[in-house]
């Protein structure tokens, strides 16, 4: 995922923003990390530089 992307991305569920936690980054390309709504609390995953951000079911 590009870092660029933070700037369009938002919460699937509540639009808020996200904030991005990286655990491998490539040039400037995150390829593993999540990105964490501020203000649902909700974690969604990137892994192979692609956030899953698919709304969580219990």
């Amino acid at each position: 995922m590009k870092k660029d992307l933070m700037n369009i991305l938002c919460c699937p569920k509540c639009k808020g923003k996200l904030g991005l936690d990286v655990t491998k980054e490539e040039n400037d390309e995150v390829i593993e990390g999540a990105l964490t709504c501020n203000a649902c609390d909700i974690t969604y995953p990137i892994q192979d530089s692609i956030p899953n951000l698919l709304p969580q079911t219990k």
